[in-house]
């Protein structure tokens, strides 16, 4: 088993799982399969599977508070001053939410946040697998009302589906489909990740 619909994960590469657990804040941690601990992260609180191909990812449904763009971009920030380079991805069908972001050294590159028809991220340079797949390119209009049919059309044919999220995870680092079987255990914490977030640096 692994995931990647309906949720939401993040990659850090080159990192070991306690970093993790100790950038995030969790709690109470035990050892778990790779596909125990998947399966538990979608009921409840977080795992942090074991090395694939030098990336760690941890994987949990409400892995980061979304209050907003600076909210948003002040924990991606945190996190990466501490781990180095992290990269954020979230699908849910249900609401048409996509999402990734990509920040390095306390510093955010790239984020991209679409839900339920709204745009809640649009950050930095577009990349280029955004670009070759022709979504997240375009952000909010400035003047909604001045657009016309076709117009408006063409702005909605940059949202991304959740298969464009796990291309893009692909392209960035590694994309959580595609791994079948890992042997070493990761970590599960039962307490939601966004435990750990301070509250002064997201205002």
């Amino acid at each position: 088993m692994s995931f990647g619909y309906k949720t939401e994960w993040i990659a850090v590469r080159e990192r070991s799982l306690d970093d993790l657990v100790t950038a995030l804040s969790l709690g109470d941690v035990e050892p778990m399969s790779w596909e125990e601990g998947t399966d538990r992260a979608y009921g409840q609180g977080v795992y942090v599977g074991g090395p694939v191909s030098g990336w760690v990812l941890a994987h949990g449904r409400h892995l980061i508070l979304h209050g907003g763009h600076a909210e948003f971009t002040a924990q991606l920030a945190q996190l990466s001053a501490a781990l180095g380079e992290v990269q954020f991805f979230g699908t849910h069908r249900g609401v048409d939410y996509a999402a990734w972001a990509w920040a390095r050294d306390g510093r955010v590159l790239r984020a991209y946040c679409m839900g339920d028809g709204q745009m809640y991220q649009f950050h930095g340079e577009v990349t280029e697998i955004e670009h070759t797949l022709g979504v997240g390119t375009a952000p909010y209009p400035d003047e909604p009302d001045a657009l016309d049919d076709e117009q408006w059309a063409a702005w909605w044919r940059t949202h991304p589906g959740e298969d464009h999220v796990m291309q893009v995870a692909g392209a960035w680092s590694i994309n959580p489909l595609d791994i079948e079987n890992v042997p070493h255990p990761g970590l599960y914490a039962p307490a939601p990740a966004r435990s750990w977030v301070d509250p002064v640096a997201a205002r």
